[in-house]
């Protein structure tokens, strides 16, 4: 017997040391999205949200094809028509049809909300995930733009964008886009300067990782869930501002439709008919609505501490 245990203290030792392909970060796998489906499906508020912004997007989006009218045809012979078999939701002062301007005003509406929406969540992401990987001077004068970009009143700070760029739904974008970005960074900055001292990141710096690697496989899969549930509720309020710049003459100029430039032109009228404006503000705030529930269920979905957990 102390002839093996002898034999056995001479044996050399082997350390398993971790390979770059076996650190799994805990991030959304293919299985963790399936799973998020899931849970979603049994959420019914983000359920019904997500349902209501699917039906309005693919009505925006066959709009050319389902519209009984030409949104600009002008017969104002039927000016301020009534509902009836050839306009089911009546005609406006110029004898348009309303319910044809109207889904083509989604178009455009939702259009530019979702690439105002998309283009600061890029730069906010890039410009977060930069300043909370790398530090040092980098981060204090991203921060220090954040911080007075975040010190202004959002919605003024747009209007003089607007205001400057011109009339136009596309600068309605951009002045959107650079007043929107700034809180999205904070929050990703946040996450990443956690996320940057997590073991597997350690781990994977430890076996060689480059630092391209290490914030691509490792840092931004880690982003997705907060960043999904960011840029649902951010959908509500980019709606909004593209209304309201609508409304105020910014946005689509005429005779183009949308939401917020079709409330404005119905204001007039809110007497003889009070449908005009009805309509749009009933989509408006239907759309806002979906898409706040939407990031609820989200929020639900992706949070640790509820009870609906991904499995």
């Amino acid at each position: 017997m102390t002839t093996d245990l002898k034999q056995e203290s001479l044996q050399p030792l082997r350390f398993s040391i971790p390979t770059e392909g076996s650190l799994a970060p805990p991030g959304l796998t293919t299985r963790s999205r399936a799973s998020l489906l899931r849970a979603l499906a049994h959420s019914p508020t983000g359920l019904t949200g997500g349902a209501i912004l699917v039906l309005l997007a693919l009505a925006a989006f066959l709009a050319p094809w389902i519209a009984p009218h030409s949104p600009t045809a002008i017969d104002l012979r039927n000016a301020l028509a009534g509902p009836s078999l050839q306009h089911p939701l009546g005609t406006d002062h110029l004898g348009r049809d309303v319910l044809s301007r109207l889904l083509f005003g989604g178009r455009n509406t939702l259009s530019a909300a979702c690439a105002g929406i998309a283009l600061a969540t890029l730069l906010g992401v890039s410009v977060g995930t930069v300043a909370g990987f790398y530090g040092g001077w980098l981060d204090e004068v991203c921060m220090r733009i954040v911080d007075i970009l975040l010190a202004l009143p959002t919605f003024i700070l747009a209007l003089v964008i607007a205001g400057m760029l011109g009339p136009g739904l596309w600068n309605v974008v951009a002045a959107m886009v650079l007043v929107r970005w700034a809180g999205l960074a904070r929050v990703v900055r946040g996450q990443v300067l956690s996320l940057r001292e997590q073991p597997y990141v350690e781990a994977a710096r430890a076996v060689g990782a480059s630092q391209r690697r290490i914030m691509l496989f490792h840092i931004w899969p880690n982003l997705i869930g907060p960043i999904i549930v960011l840029v649902t509720l951010d959908l509500g309020y980019a709606i909004l501002s593209i209304a309201s710049f609508g409304f105020i003459g910014l946005g689509v100029q005429m005779p183009q439709p949308e939401w917020g430039a079709m409330l404005n032109e119905a204001r007039i009228h809110i007497q003889k008919a009070p449908h005009l404006m009805l309509y749009p503000g009933l989509l408006i705030s239907l759309t806002v609505l979906a898409a706040n529930m939407l990031g609820d269920g989200l929020r639900d979905v992706l949070d640790p501490q509820s009870g609906r957990r991904l499995g």
